[in-house]
């Protein structure tokens, strides 16, 4: 086994990337702006409360979910200050090596769905990488928990808008671990509008240039790297296949990404390498609470059959079996929603 340690610490204030400064500033005023609307709407429309019907039962082993706090975080948002911690361990998930001897590359891995897959990919047996903008307490502790696993892992710092930086975190993976055999494009941006005439440009700007663009940017740099067997499994979502009507960009995104999913699939086939997608529903991330409102996210996944949001830790295996030949040697260009509904097909 190797040894665990290897880490790419995040740059100091006086060396820091400003890209990634200047994408969580554009982030937060994009988020201040919709902000003072949703402000502005409840004040005009003091709504009745609407009835809450139970939740389903919690991951693991059907333990009760807990009320949903009502908390609104500041972008690009910060796992370490979500007053209701995600589940990413999957405690009753056991490794058996699916995963052994692999390097894998995670975009948005320092929180949410990507520190889930992290974790299970390094219980796995893999080397782990972790690529995010800016959050550095959550990209240590990532760190932390896969080096807890036993297996490696670095931690790279900057916007996925940004091919150079794309080439660059992809290099820093061969480098680090001689190798790139798994590339996750997880890495998403997302801020809701009431209606078409509130979407800015700006935004939709930047909605596209991270969940496509990024993907895009990921995939041409990993590519030269990665050999027969060797798999990109892309972040999708229950929006892509259904849309949202309060998620018009975002919604757009992720339809954009499942074609991308299968047209790469298609080209890539000839070379055997695997691409696939994976299409969550609502699922208990940063991403959420810092873009809904509180009294929204109290609600949050109450309108899927279980009655609440996806827990990572209910996700991340899905990226496992994406990943694993011995799993899925014979799948690509697949979209597998998760979304705690029947019937959200891709």
């Amino acid at each position: 086994m190797e040894t665990p340690g290897l880490t790419a610490l995040p740059p100091s204030p006086s060396t820091a990337a400003p890209p990634s400064d200047a994408t969580t500033q554009k982030q937060q005023r994009i988020q201040s702006a919709q902000d003072q609307q949703d402000q502005r709407a409840a004040q005009a429309s003091q709504a009745a409360p609407e009835a809450q019907p139970a939740p389903g039962p919690g991951p693991g082993r059907g333990e009760p979910a807990p009320p949903l706090p009502q908390q609104h975080l500041t972008k690009p948002g910060h796992e370490a200050d979500m007053q209701l911690a995600p589940q990413y361990q999957a405690p009753h998930y056991r490794g058996s090596g699916k995963l052994e001897g692999f390097s894998a590359l995670i975009t948005g891995g320092d929180s949410g769905i990507g520190r889930a897959v992290a974790v299970l990919f390094a219980r796995e047996g893999a080397d782990v990488a972790i690529a995010y903008l800016s959050e550095h307490d959550d990209a240590e502790q990532t760190r932390e928990l896969v080096e807890a696993e036993g297996r490696r892992c670095i931690t790279l710092a900057g916007d996925v808008k940004n091919a150079s930086f794309c080439a660059d975190a992809v290099r820093q993976v061969v480098k680090a671990f001689g190798k790139l055999n798994v590339l996750v494009n997880n890495a998403a941006f997302q801020e809701h509008a009431a209606s078409l005439e509130d979407l800015t440009e700006e935004r939709f700007d930047e909605t596209f240039r991270t969940n496509i663009y990024g993907y895009f940017h990921m995939a041409k740099a990993a590519l030269p790297h990665l050999q027969r067997g060797d798999a990109i499994i892309n972040t999708g979502s229950v929006t892509g296949l259904k849309g949202s009507k309060e998620l018009l960009d975002y919604s757009a995104t992720k339809g954009a990404i499942h074609a991308f999913t299968k047209a790469l699939a298609h080209n890539l086939a000839d070379q055997g390498i695997r691409v696939n997608a994976v299409a969550p529903g609502p699922v208990w991330t940063p991403l959420n609470p810092a873009d809904k409102s509180p009294e929204d996210i109290a609600k949050f996944g109450q309108q899927t059959h279980l009655g609440r949001p996806a827990q990572p830790e209910e996700i991340s295996p899905a990226y496992v079996f994406l990943a694993a030949p011995c799993c899925s040697s014979y799948i690509t260009g697949t979209v597998l929603p998760i979304t705690g509904t029947a019937g959200d097909g891709a």
